[in-house]
Protein backbone atom coordinates (compact mmCIF):
# COMPACT_ATOMS: atom_id res chain seq x y z
CA UNK A 1 0.00 0.00 0.00
CA UNK A 2 1.16 3.78 -0.70
CA UNK A 3 1.18 6.08 2.27
CA UNK A 4 -1.91 8.28 2.32
CA UNK A 5 0.23 11.27 0.85
CA UNK A 6 0.85 9.40 -2.24
CA UNK A 7 -2.64 7.31 -2.05
CA UNK A 8 -3.57 10.75 -2.23
CA UNK A 9 -2.17 12.26 -5.44
CA UNK A 10 -2.85 9.05 -7.05
CA UNK A 11 -6.66 9.47 -6.48
CA UNK A 12 -6.13 13.06 -7.66
CA UNK A 13 -4.79 12.55 -10.85
CA UNK A 14 -6.94 9.52 -11.99
CA UNK A 15 -10.30 11.62 -10.75
CA UNK A 16 -8.62 14.42 -13.01
CA UNK A 17 -7.81 12.69 -16.12
CA UNK A 18 -11.25 11.01 -15.90
CA UNK A 19 -9.92 7.38 -15.03
CA UNK A 20 -12.50 5.60 -13.80
CA UNK A 21 -12.05 2.52 -11.49
CA UNK A 22 -15.38 1.11 -13.46
CA UNK A 23 -13.28 1.33 -16.69
CA UNK A 24 -9.79 -0.74 -15.72
CA UNK A 25 -9.88 -2.79 -18.77
CA UNK A 26 -9.76 -0.37 -21.50
CA UNK A 27 -9.78 -1.64 -25.30
CA UNK A 28 -6.19 -0.68 -27.11
CA UNK A 29 -5.27 -0.08 -30.51
CA UNK A 30 -3.68 -3.65 -31.92
CA UNK A 31 -0.31 -3.52 -32.40
CA UNK A 32 -0.25 -3.47 -36.05
CA UNK A 33 2.48 -2.87 -38.91
CA UNK A 34 2.31 1.65 -38.61
CA UNK A 35 4.25 3.70 -40.61
CA UNK A 36 7.17 5.90 -38.86
CA UNK A 37 5.62 8.35 -36.66
CA UNK A 38 7.24 11.46 -35.69
CA UNK A 39 9.22 11.95 -32.31
CA UNK A 40 8.91 14.67 -30.06
CA UNK A 41 10.69 14.44 -26.86
CA UNK A 42 10.32 17.52 -24.12
CA UNK A 43 12.82 17.31 -21.90
CA UNK A 44 12.08 20.50 -19.03
CA UNK A 45 14.97 21.65 -16.69
CA UNK A 46 14.64 20.54 -13.34
CA UNK A 47 10.77 20.87 -13.22
CA UNK A 48 10.32 18.87 -10.11
CA UNK A 49 7.14 16.06 -9.84
CA UNK A 50 4.85 18.10 -7.97
CA UNK A 51 5.30 21.54 -10.22
CA UNK A 52 2.77 20.27 -13.07
CA UNK A 53 -1.36 21.10 -11.79
CA UNK A 54 -1.78 16.70 -13.41
CA UNK A 55 0.76 16.17 -10.66
CA UNK A 56 -1.07 17.58 -7.93
CA UNK A 57 0.55 21.57 -7.78
CA UNK A 58 -2.37 23.47 -6.21
CA UNK A 59 -0.50 27.04 -6.46
CA UNK A 60 -0.83 27.66 -10.22
CA UNK A 61 -2.08 25.10 -13.04
CA UNK A 62 -0.72 23.67 -16.36
CA UNK A 63 -3.50 23.32 -18.84
CA UNK A 64 -1.39 22.03 -21.96
CA UNK A 65 0.31 19.76 -20.31
CA UNK A 66 -2.57 18.62 -18.91
CA UNK A 67 -4.43 18.27 -21.50
CA UNK A 68 -1.50 16.17 -23.27
CA UNK A 69 -1.94 13.67 -20.28
CA UNK A 70 -5.70 13.65 -20.95
CA UNK A 71 -4.86 12.35 -24.22
CA UNK A 72 -1.96 9.64 -23.27
CA UNK A 73 -0.94 8.32 -20.58
CA UNK A 74 0.51 9.37 -17.23
CA UNK A 75 3.47 7.73 -15.58
CA UNK A 76 3.87 7.94 -11.86
CA UNK A 77 6.89 5.56 -11.17
CA UNK A 78 9.49 6.96 -14.24
CA UNK A 79 12.96 8.24 -12.86
CA UNK A 80 15.68 10.60 -14.68
CA UNK A 81 19.06 9.57 -15.96
CA UNK A 82 20.69 11.34 -12.71
CA UNK A 83 20.13 13.80 -10.42
CA UNK A 84 22.00 17.03 -12.54
CA UNK A 85 21.95 17.84 -16.11
CA UNK A 86 24.57 16.38 -18.17
CA UNK A 87 24.87 12.76 -16.87
CA UNK A 88 20.84 12.79 -17.01
CA UNK A 89 21.16 13.91 -21.16
CA UNK A 90 23.70 11.30 -21.34
CA UNK A 91 21.87 8.72 -19.98
CA UNK A 92 19.19 9.65 -22.41
CA UNK A 93 21.10 9.62 -25.30
CA UNK A 94 22.85 6.63 -24.46
CA UNK A 95 20.28 4.11 -23.26
CA UNK A 96 22.67 3.47 -20.43
CA UNK A 97 22.32 4.29 -16.73
CA UNK A 98 25.18 6.50 -14.60
CA UNK A 99 27.14 2.96 -13.81
CA UNK A 100 27.88 2.76 -17.95
CA UNK A 101 27.23 6.06 -19.64
CA UNK A 102 30.71 7.60 -20.19
CA UNK A 103 29.10 11.29 -18.87
CA UNK A 104 28.35 10.61 -15.40
CA UNK A 105 28.64 14.08 -13.72
CA UNK A 106 28.80 18.00 -14.46
CA UNK A 107 32.57 18.52 -15.38
CA UNK A 108 33.37 21.94 -16.82
CA UNK A 109 35.28 22.80 -19.81
CA UNK A 110 36.34 25.84 -19.94
CA UNK A 111 35.64 28.62 -21.40
CA UNK A 112 32.14 27.24 -22.49
CA UNK A 113 30.17 23.64 -22.24
CA UNK A 114 30.98 20.26 -20.61
CA UNK A 115 33.12 17.47 -21.40
CA UNK A 116 32.15 15.66 -24.05
CA UNK A 117 30.98 12.16 -25.34
CA UNK A 118 33.53 10.66 -27.41
CA UNK A 119 32.96 10.37 -31.12
CA UNK A 120 32.04 6.61 -30.81
CA UNK A 121 29.47 6.93 -28.41
CA UNK A 122 26.08 5.75 -30.16
CA UNK A 123 23.27 8.24 -29.49
CA UNK A 124 19.49 7.59 -29.95
CA UNK A 125 19.52 10.53 -32.83
CA UNK A 126 22.04 8.15 -34.50
CA UNK A 127 19.76 4.96 -34.38
CA UNK A 128 17.13 6.91 -35.55
CA UNK A 129 19.01 8.65 -38.73
CA UNK A 130 19.81 5.53 -39.27
CA UNK A 131 16.01 4.87 -40.52
CA UNK A 132 15.24 7.71 -42.32
CA UNK A 133 14.82 10.10 -39.74
CA UNK A 134 15.38 13.99 -39.62
CA UNK A 135 16.86 15.16 -36.11
CA UNK A 136 16.67 18.33 -34.35
CA UNK A 137 17.95 19.49 -30.98
CA UNK A 138 16.57 22.67 -30.22
CA UNK A 139 17.05 24.16 -26.34
CA UNK A 140 20.42 22.83 -24.11
CA UNK A 141 22.83 20.40 -24.97
CA UNK A 142 25.39 20.13 -22.33
CA UNK A 143 27.79 17.07 -23.44
CA UNK A 144 30.42 18.44 -24.99
CA UNK A 145 31.63 22.07 -26.04
CA UNK A 146 31.40 23.54 -29.07
CA UNK A 147 32.90 21.82 -31.99
CA UNK A 148 34.47 18.65 -29.71
CA UNK A 149 33.63 15.32 -30.40
CA UNK A 150 30.51 15.57 -28.29
CA UNK A 151 29.00 18.69 -30.25
CA UNK A 152 25.31 17.70 -30.88
CA UNK A 153 26.27 18.21 -34.33
CA UNK A 154 28.67 15.07 -34.50
CA UNK A 155 26.33 12.73 -32.39
CA UNK A 156 23.26 12.21 -35.11
CA UNK A 157 21.47 15.54 -35.13
CA UNK A 158 20.86 16.90 -38.30
CA UNK A 159 20.53 20.65 -36.95
CA UNK A 160 20.78 22.26 -33.46
CA UNK A 161 20.08 25.59 -31.85
CA UNK A 162 20.59 26.99 -28.12
CA UNK A 163 22.66 26.50 -25.66
CA UNK A 164 25.44 24.16 -26.09
CA UNK A 165 27.08 24.50 -22.39
CA UNK A 166 24.71 24.33 -19.47
CA UNK A 167 26.82 27.25 -17.40
CA UNK A 168 25.26 29.61 -20.75
CA UNK A 169 21.90 27.94 -20.05
CA UNK A 170 21.65 30.26 -16.47
CA UNK A 171 20.91 32.95 -18.23
CA UNK A 172 17.78 33.59 -20.32
CA UNK A 173 18.67 37.07 -22.11
CA UNK A 174 22.66 35.53 -23.47
CA UNK A 175 25.06 37.35 -25.35
CA UNK A 176 25.07 34.87 -28.31
CA UNK A 177 23.35 31.41 -29.08
CA UNK A 178 24.59 28.59 -31.44
CA UNK A 179 23.35 27.28 -34.47
CA UNK A 180 24.89 24.13 -35.23
CA UNK A 181 28.42 24.68 -35.17
CA UNK A 182 28.24 28.85 -35.39
CA UNK A 183 28.11 30.95 -32.81
CA UNK A 184 24.75 33.63 -33.07
CA UNK A 185 25.30 36.95 -31.38
CA UNK A 186 22.29 38.32 -29.77
CA UNK A 187 23.05 42.22 -30.36
CA UNK A 188 19.99 43.19 -29.24
CA UNK A 189 21.30 41.90 -25.60
CA UNK A 190 24.37 43.79 -25.92
CA UNK A 191 25.25 44.98 -22.43
CA UNK A 192 22.10 45.12 -19.89
CA UNK A 193 19.92 45.01 -22.97
CA UNK A 194 16.85 42.22 -22.38
CA UNK A 195 15.62 41.90 -25.59
CA UNK A 196 15.34 38.79 -26.71
CA UNK A 197 14.60 36.14 -24.20
CA UNK A 198 16.41 32.95 -25.54
CA UNK A 199 13.93 30.17 -24.98
CA UNK A 200 11.02 32.31 -27.26
CA UNK A 201 14.10 32.40 -29.93
CA UNK A 202 14.82 28.77 -29.66
CA UNK A 203 11.18 28.01 -29.39
CA UNK A 204 10.39 29.67 -32.99
CA UNK A 205 12.87 27.45 -34.48
CA UNK A 206 11.61 24.39 -32.69
CA UNK A 207 8.51 25.41 -34.89
CA UNK A 208 10.00 25.80 -37.81
CA UNK A 209 12.09 23.10 -37.84
CA UNK A 210 8.55 20.66 -37.60
CA UNK A 211 7.48 22.91 -40.57
CA UNK A 212 10.56 22.37 -42.31
CA UNK A 213 10.14 18.31 -42.17
CA UNK A 214 6.60 17.83 -42.58
CA UNK A 215 7.19 15.22 -45.11
CA UNK A 216 9.54 13.18 -43.52
CA UNK A 217 9.49 11.57 -40.12
CA UNK A 218 11.18 13.33 -37.57
CA UNK A 219 12.91 13.13 -34.29
CA UNK A 220 12.62 16.33 -32.56
CA UNK A 221 14.54 16.88 -29.14
CA UNK A 222 13.27 19.79 -26.90
CA UNK A 223 15.54 19.92 -23.95
CA UNK A 224 14.16 23.21 -22.54
CA UNK A 225 15.87 25.19 -19.76
CA UNK A 226 12.82 26.45 -18.01
CA UNK A 227 12.24 26.78 -14.72
CA UNK A 228 16.30 26.20 -14.19
CA UNK A 229 18.04 28.29 -12.40
CA UNK A 230 18.22 32.05 -13.39
CA UNK A 231 14.57 32.92 -12.17
CA UNK A 232 13.49 35.51 -15.14
CA UNK A 233 10.29 35.15 -17.33
CA UNK A 234 9.25 38.49 -19.94
CA UNK A 235 6.92 40.90 -18.02
CA UNK A 236 3.80 39.56 -19.82
CA UNK A 237 3.74 36.28 -18.23
CA UNK A 238 4.76 38.01 -14.79
CA UNK A 239 1.89 39.95 -15.53
CA UNK A 240 -0.27 37.11 -15.17
CA UNK A 241 1.49 35.83 -11.31
CA UNK A 242 3.10 39.33 -9.55
CA UNK A 243 1.27 39.51 -6.11
CA UNK A 244 -0.49 35.93 -6.11
CA UNK A 245 1.78 33.91 -4.25
CA UNK A 246 2.62 35.39 -0.48
CA UNK A 247 4.75 36.12 0.99
CA UNK A 248 6.86 37.17 -1.90
CA UNK A 249 10.72 36.41 -1.54
CA UNK A 250 13.78 38.40 -2.84
CA UNK A 251 17.25 37.13 -4.45
CA UNK A 252 20.03 38.86 -4.81
CA UNK A 253 22.21 37.80 -7.79
CA UNK A 254 25.45 39.00 -9.87
CA UNK A 255 23.63 41.88 -12.12
CA UNK A 256 26.99 43.87 -12.58
CA UNK A 257 30.89 42.65 -13.46
CA UNK A 258 32.88 40.67 -15.61
CA UNK A 259 30.90 37.35 -14.40
CA UNK A 260 27.47 39.10 -15.30
CA UNK A 261 25.69 37.00 -17.64
CA UNK A 262 28.43 34.15 -18.25
CA UNK A 263 26.81 32.05 -15.84
CA UNK A 264 25.98 33.66 -12.45
CA UNK A 265 22.06 34.17 -12.05
CA UNK A 266 20.72 37.75 -11.75
CA UNK A 267 18.72 39.01 -9.23
CA UNK A 268 15.06 38.49 -8.74
CA UNK A 269 12.80 40.57 -6.29
CA UNK A 270 9.49 38.37 -7.03
CA UNK A 271 10.98 34.75 -7.13
CA UNK A 272 7.42 33.12 -6.67
CA UNK A 273 5.76 35.19 -9.39
CA UNK A 274 8.51 34.43 -11.96
CA UNK A 275 8.84 30.83 -10.98
CA UNK A 276 5.09 30.42 -11.96
CA UNK A 277 5.47 32.41 -14.59
CA UNK A 278 8.20 30.39 -16.17
CA UNK A 279 6.14 27.45 -15.57
CA UNK A 280 3.06 29.21 -17.88
CA UNK A 281 5.39 30.17 -20.52
CA UNK A 282 6.74 26.65 -20.34
CA UNK A 283 3.33 24.77 -20.36
CA UNK A 284 2.22 27.58 -23.18
CA UNK A 285 5.24 26.80 -25.88
CA UNK A 286 4.10 22.70 -25.35
CA UNK A 287 0.45 23.70 -26.16
CA UNK A 288 1.84 25.22 -28.96
CA UNK A 289 4.18 22.04 -30.39
CA UNK A 290 0.71 20.36 -30.01
CA UNK A 291 -1.39 22.87 -32.00
CA UNK A 292 1.51 22.82 -34.66
CA UNK A 293 1.05 18.98 -35.18
CA UNK A 294 -2.85 19.42 -35.70
CA UNK A 295 -2.28 22.02 -38.36
CA UNK A 296 -0.09 20.30 -40.16
CA UNK A 297 -2.15 17.37 -40.19
CA UNK A 298 0.21 14.78 -38.27
CA UNK A 299 -0.96 14.64 -34.45
CA UNK A 300 -2.29 11.46 -35.47
CA UNK A 301 1.44 9.98 -36.26
CA UNK A 302 3.24 12.06 -33.75
CA UNK A 303 4.71 10.61 -30.66
CA UNK A 304 4.97 13.40 -28.02
CA UNK A 305 6.82 13.06 -24.80
CA UNK A 306 7.12 15.36 -21.71
CA UNK A 307 9.60 14.72 -18.67
CA UNK A 308 11.99 16.52 -16.82
CA UNK A 309 15.90 15.93 -16.57
CA UNK A 310 15.83 15.82 -12.53
CA UNK A 311 14.28 16.96 -9.60
CA UNK A 312 13.19 20.81 -8.37
CA UNK A 313 16.23 23.02 -7.76
CA UNK A 314 16.62 25.55 -4.81
CA UNK A 315 19.13 27.97 -6.27
CA UNK A 316 19.04 31.60 -7.44
CA UNK A 317 16.29 32.09 -5.44
CA UNK A 318 13.89 29.29 -6.25
CA UNK A 319 11.52 27.95 -3.22
CA UNK A 320 10.20 24.20 -3.66
CA UNK A 321 8.91 23.94 -0.57
CA UNK A 322 6.65 26.47 -0.99
CA UNK A 323 6.02 25.20 -4.23
CA UNK A 324 5.78 21.81 -2.88
CA UNK A 325 7.93 21.12 -6.03
CA UNK A 326 9.02 17.56 -5.14
CA UNK A 327 5.11 16.33 -4.49
CA UNK A 328 5.20 13.81 -1.84
CA UNK A 329 9.05 12.52 -2.08
CA UNK A 330 12.00 13.45 0.09
CA UNK A 331 14.83 15.86 -1.48
CA UNK A 332 15.97 17.82 -4.40
CA UNK A 333 17.77 18.00 -7.10
CA UNK A 334 21.97 16.33 -6.17
CA UNK A 335 19.91 14.04 -3.97
CA UNK A 336 19.70 10.07 -4.65
CA UNK A 337 16.03 10.31 -2.39
CA UNK A 338 12.70 9.96 -4.64
CA UNK A 339 12.56 14.33 -4.83
CA UNK A 340 15.81 14.66 -6.99
CA UNK A 341 15.19 11.48 -9.40
CA UNK A 342 11.77 10.20 -9.75
CA UNK A 343 10.36 12.89 -12.43
CA UNK A 344 6.56 13.23 -14.02
CA UNK A 345 6.41 11.47 -17.72
CA UNK A 346 3.22 11.81 -20.16
CA UNK A 347 3.09 10.07 -23.49
CA UNK A 348 0.57 10.80 -26.11
CA UNK A 349 0.25 8.94 -29.31
CA UNK A 350 -3.43 9.23 -31.16
CA UNK A 351 -4.49 6.44 -31.92
CA UNK A 352 -1.95 3.94 -30.45
CA UNK A 353 -2.20 5.23 -26.51
CA UNK A 354 -5.71 4.68 -24.99
CA UNK A 355 -6.59 8.60 -23.68
CA UNK A 356 -7.14 9.06 -20.09
CA UNK A 357 -4.32 6.13 -18.68
CA UNK A 358 -2.41 6.10 -15.44
CA UNK A 359 0.31 3.58 -15.52
CA UNK A 360 2.75 2.52 -12.69
CA UNK A 361 5.27 1.14 -14.68
CA UNK A 362 8.84 1.36 -13.60
CA UNK A 363 11.33 3.32 -16.15
CA UNK A 364 13.84 5.45 -16.42
CA UNK A 365 15.44 7.80 -19.17
CA UNK A 366 17.69 5.03 -20.10
CA UNK A 367 14.67 3.16 -21.46
CA UNK A 368 13.69 5.81 -23.98
CA UNK A 369 16.67 4.50 -26.57
CA UNK A 370 14.95 1.23 -26.81
CA UNK A 371 11.47 2.56 -26.75
CA UNK A 372 12.18 4.97 -29.47
CA UNK A 373 14.24 2.46 -31.49
CA UNK A 374 10.95 -0.46 -31.43
CA UNK A 375 8.78 2.70 -32.16
CA UNK A 376 11.17 3.50 -35.20
CA UNK A 377 12.14 -0.10 -36.39
CA UNK A 378 15.49 0.71 -35.50
CA UNK A 379 18.03 -1.02 -34.64
CA UNK A 380 18.92 -1.80 -30.64
CA UNK A 381 22.23 -1.87 -29.31
CA UNK A 382 22.84 -4.59 -26.82
CA UNK A 383 25.04 -3.21 -24.81
CA UNK A 384 21.80 -0.90 -23.21
CA UNK A 385 20.47 -0.88 -19.85
CA UNK A 386 17.07 0.23 -21.14
CA UNK A 387 14.18 -1.76 -21.76
CA UNK A 388 11.49 -0.46 -24.02
CA UNK A 389 8.62 0.05 -22.61
CA UNK A 390 6.28 -0.07 -26.04
CA UNK A 391 4.19 -2.92 -24.30
CA UNK A 392 3.38 -0.26 -21.58
CA UNK A 393 1.98 2.11 -24.22
CA UNK A 394 0.18 -0.17 -26.49
CA UNK A 395 -1.69 -1.74 -23.21
CA UNK A 396 -0.18 -4.81 -23.91
CA UNK A 397 0.29 -6.77 -20.63
CA UNK A 398 3.93 -8.87 -21.71
CA UNK A 399 6.00 -5.81 -20.49
CA UNK A 400 9.70 -6.93 -19.63
CA UNK A 401 10.59 -5.25 -16.22
CA UNK A 402 14.09 -3.93 -14.44
CA UNK A 403 16.08 -6.43 -12.30
CA UNK A 404 16.97 -3.29 -10.97
CA UNK A 405 17.50 0.37 -11.75
CA UNK A 406 21.02 2.08 -10.71
CA UNK A 407 22.26 5.66 -10.41
CA UNK A 408 25.52 7.18 -9.17
CA UNK A 409 26.32 11.18 -8.49
CA UNK A 410 29.68 12.21 -8.43
CA UNK A 411 29.57 15.07 -6.21
CA UNK A 412 28.69 16.05 -2.28
CA UNK A 413 30.79 13.75 -1.77
CA UNK A 414 29.43 10.59 -3.70
CA UNK A 415 26.28 8.81 -3.81
CA UNK A 416 24.92 5.50 -5.20
CA UNK A 417 21.10 4.52 -5.36
CA UNK A 418 20.01 1.10 -6.37
CA UNK A 419 15.53 0.24 -7.06
CA UNK A 420 14.76 -3.75 -7.10
CA UNK A 421 11.03 -3.86 -7.06
CA UNK A 422 9.45 -1.81 -4.33
CA UNK A 423 12.82 -1.83 -2.48
CA UNK A 424 15.29 1.11 -2.72
CA UNK A 425 18.81 1.46 -1.19
CA UNK A 426 20.64 4.69 -0.95
CA UNK A 427 24.01 5.16 -0.10
CA UNK A 428 25.87 8.84 0.79
CA UNK A 429 29.59 10.21 0.96
CA UNK A 430 30.90 7.29 -1.06
CA UNK A 431 33.51 8.91 -2.18
CA UNK A 432 34.49 10.30 1.05
CA UNK A 433 33.80 6.96 2.79
CA UNK A 434 33.99 3.46 1.24
CA UNK A 435 32.62 2.27 4.71
CA UNK A 436 29.67 4.43 4.23
CA UNK A 437 25.98 2.81 5.65
CA UNK A 438 23.27 2.03 3.52
CA UNK A 439 19.71 3.03 3.51
CA UNK A 440 16.66 0.79 2.80
CA UNK A 441 13.56 1.61 1.78
CA UNK A 442 10.07 -0.21 0.90
CA UNK A 443 8.71 2.45 -1.33
CA UNK A 444 5.18 0.61 -1.64
CA UNK A 445 4.54 1.44 1.69
CA UNK A 446 7.21 4.44 2.56
CA UNK A 447 7.38 6.65 -0.67
CA UNK A 448 8.33 9.31 1.25
CA UNK A 449 11.68 7.34 2.28
CA UNK A 450 11.20 8.16 5.94
CA UNK A 451 11.72 4.72 7.98
CA UNK A 452 15.53 3.33 7.16
CA UNK A 453 15.01 -0.55 7.28
CA UNK A 454 18.17 -1.20 6.53
CA UNK A 455 18.82 -2.76 10.42
CA UNK A 456 16.08 -4.65 10.29
CA UNK A 457 16.64 -6.28 6.43
CA UNK A 458 20.56 -7.35 6.77
CA UNK A 459 19.72 -10.24 4.02
CA UNK A 460 18.36 -7.62 1.59
CA UNK A 461 21.09 -4.92 2.41
CA UNK A 462 23.99 -7.22 1.22
CA UNK A 463 22.01 -8.27 -1.82
CA UNK A 464 22.18 -4.21 -2.13
CA UNK A 465 25.48 -3.94 -2.06
CA UNK A 466 26.01 -6.49 -4.28
CA UNK A 467 24.25 -4.29 -7.14
CA UNK A 468 26.10 -1.31 -6.29
CA UNK A 469 28.92 -2.82 -6.45
CA UNK A 470 28.41 -4.88 -10.35
CA UNK A 471 26.42 -2.14 -11.80
CA UNK A 472 28.98 0.01 -12.91
CA UNK A 473 31.95 0.02 -14.61
CA UNK A 474 35.18 1.63 -13.80
CA UNK A 475 35.71 5.42 -15.59
CA UNK A 476 39.15 6.99 -15.84
CA UNK A 477 37.04 10.38 -15.86
CA UNK A 478 34.47 9.71 -13.26
CA UNK A 479 36.61 7.74 -10.76
CA UNK A 480 34.42 5.95 -7.61
CA UNK A 481 35.26 4.06 -4.60
CA UNK A 482 38.52 4.79 -4.30
CA UNK A 483 38.59 7.87 -2.13
CA UNK A 484 39.23 10.44 -4.54
CA UNK A 485 36.73 13.06 -4.98
CA UNK A 486 35.90 14.80 -8.28
CA UNK A 487 35.39 18.76 -7.17
CA UNK A 488 32.33 19.17 -9.96
CA UNK A 489 29.97 21.59 -9.90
Amino acid sequence: MYSKQLSFLILFIAILLGYSCKNKEIKMAEKKVYSKPNLIYILADDLGYGDLSIYGQEKFTTPNIDKLARQGMLFTQHYSGSTVCAPSRSSLMTGMHTGHTVVRGNKEIQPEGQYPIPENTYTIAEALKKEGYVTGAFGKWGLGFPKSEGDPIKQGFDTFFGYNCQRMGHNYYPNHLWSNQDSIVLKENKGKEDVIYAPELIHDKTLQFMEDNLNSPFFLYVPSIIPHAELSAPEVYMLNHRGKYPPEKAYIGVDDGLEFNQGPYRSQKETHAAFAAMIELLDNQVGEIMDKVEELGIADNTVIVFTSDNGPHQEAGADPEYFNSNGPFKGLKRDLYEGGIRVPMIVSWPGKIAPNTLTDHVSAFWDIFPTFSEIAGADVPNNLDGISFLPTLLGDKNQLNHEYLYWEFHEKGGRQAVRKGNWKAVKYNVLLNTEATLELYDLSNDPGEENNLSNTHPNLVKKMETILKKARTPSKIFTFGDGTYLNEK
